[in-house]
């Protein structure tokens, strides 16, 4: 036992990921902290509550969640039926985080700004694994941690609508004409849609939602338009998988989509790029350019920019990660969730190793870990926290016997300095590798990991 020993884990983020750790780390018999930077668990989820996902409740659900909830006398959900995220946050995600073993340890409000070493910046190496994380909270407020486990998400910090990941030049003073993704165009945000022309930007599962409930909205409101810009030359991606989509919902999505494209109800521009935003008499003007250099405006009204989202890594600024350049998850996860490989179902079960960062104890999980990779499920996250609590607590046997049952196809798929020593969470070797390297992109299969060399005992969590 160390110091270290009495400090808990601190997990940013109480959506369905951030709670899942909650969930193990309790059974564990870890101490724990969850800050939640939203007043309710999954507030980022609720943002969004209007939409229903693609997979049923038996997805959703984390095991060690579960057996919380049931033995508090739980009823479940129909396994095989499709919740909206206002439905998981107030069936599933509002239980679990009023559950006593839960409760006490959630704060709410509480914005994580920085983590880093107590008493140590990046440079410092003497003593780093078994100095305490500090947590600077938006409030002044510092917190120190044994280890620090990031499901925070990427909600807050979508893409630009630029397709050089660049902001679009007048993207910033055209802000007010903008719509983050998913907009609840049936319901609370009706009005903004209303016998408008709307410009829908991205092919992805985001994009498709909406411009399916603004077809719905077209259809009953007159002089509702609806036009489609994507960057690939044909939405074959967006149609997915169809029939043969394991999951039915998400096959029947882009079934419907090109259905309202071929009938005409939803205008489809591709190979499209968006150069410029003018603001103009009341609308915006949306420069596109074509992919073979000429160029085309659209004057609209609203503009929903569906085009995904990225990792947001400020936070750990002073903490050492390893990221790969492309995506920006761990170089070892990258290969492993690469889109241009993988669909969200193909995914190959993985967990602590895979999301180890040279910084010993801090883990980025959830959709986080993916960096800008579309293809996370819940069920992915689930796993991811369900090995690294088990390499925390010491059991080895436990982390590395990372199972997963995924569907698989759908729309998810895409066509377009290593530290030696113990790591953090006990004395068996970490696996590390690369996934770039080859003409600047990522590599078509994982490379396989090098167990490196045990250095002597010390690390900052089991041993």
């Amino acid at each position: 036992m160390t110091a270290l020993d009495d400090l808990p884990t601190i997990v940013i983020g109480a959506g369905p990921t951030g709670l899942a750790a909650a969930a193990h780390l309790h059974e564990r018999g870890l101490p724990f902290t969850v800050l939640e930077a939203g007043d309710t668990p999954g507030a980022a989820v609720r943002q969004w509550g209007h939409v229903r996902v693609f997979s049923p409740w038996r997805y959703n659900i984390d095991q060690a969640a579960r057996r919380l909830l049931d033995e508090a006398g739980w009823v479940a959900p129909d396994p095989g039926t499709l919740p909206t995220g206002a439905e998981l946050v107030d069936d599933y995600l509002r239980p679990l985080a009023q559950l006593p073993q839960l409760k006490p340890h959630v704060r709410y409000g509480a914005r994580v700004e920085a983590i880093s070493r107590l008493g140590l910046d990046r440079l410092r190496t003497a003593g780093r694994d078994t100095a305490p994380f500090l947590l600077r909270l938006a409030d002044g407020d510092e917190l120190v941690a044994r280890a620090v486990i990031d499901a925070s998400g990427t909600w807050s910090t979508p893409n630009v609508l630029g397709a050089s990941g660049l902001r679009a030049r007048g993207e910033a003073e055209a802000a007010a004409y903008l719509e983050h993704a998913l907009p609840d165009v049936l319901g609370a945000d009706r009005g903004r849609f209303v016998g408008r022309h709307t410009l829908v930007v991205g092919a992805g599962h985001s994009a498709a939602n909406t411009l399916l409930s603004l077809a719905e909205l077209a259809a009953v409101e007159a002089g509702t338009e609806v036009t489609w810009a994507i960057r690939a030359a044909a939405p074959t991606r967006t149609y997915g998988g169809g029939d043969a989509d394991a999951l039915p919902a998400r096959g029947a999505l882009g079934a419907r989509l090109r259905a309202h494209v071929d009938a005409g109800r939803i205008r489809l521009l591709t190979g499209f790029s968006v150069r410029a935003l003018t603001p103009t008499d009341g609308r915006v003007s949306v420069a596109l350019r074509h992919g073979d250099g000429s160029a085309e405006s659209i004057t609209v009204d609203r503009v929903v920019a569906a085009t995904g989202f990225r990792p947001d890594h400020g936070i750990a600024a002073e903490l050492r990660l390893d990221l790969d350049p492309v995506l920006g998850a761990t170089r070892a996860l990258a290969p492993l969730i690469d889109p241009n490989e993988h669909s969200c179902g193909t995914v190959p079960p993985h967990g602590v190793d895979v999301l180890a960062h040279p910084e010993h104890c801090y883990f980025a999980v959830g959709m986080k870990s993916y960096g800008r990779a579309p293809t996370f499920l819940m069920a992915t996250g689930y796993e991811q926290v369900r090995s690294v609590v088990a390499a925390l607590a010491g059991d080895w046997a436990a982390a590395r016997d990372v199972q997963l049952d995924l569907p698989e196809t759908g729309v998810c798929s895409s066509d377009s300095a290593v530290s030696a020593g113990d790591d953090c969470c006990g004395s068996q070797p970490t696996g590390r590798g690369l996934s770039t390297g080859i003409s600047g992109g990522l590599r078509s299969a994982p490379i396989s990991l090098v167990a490196l060399n045990a250095a002597p005992a010390g690390g900052c969590c089991a041993s």
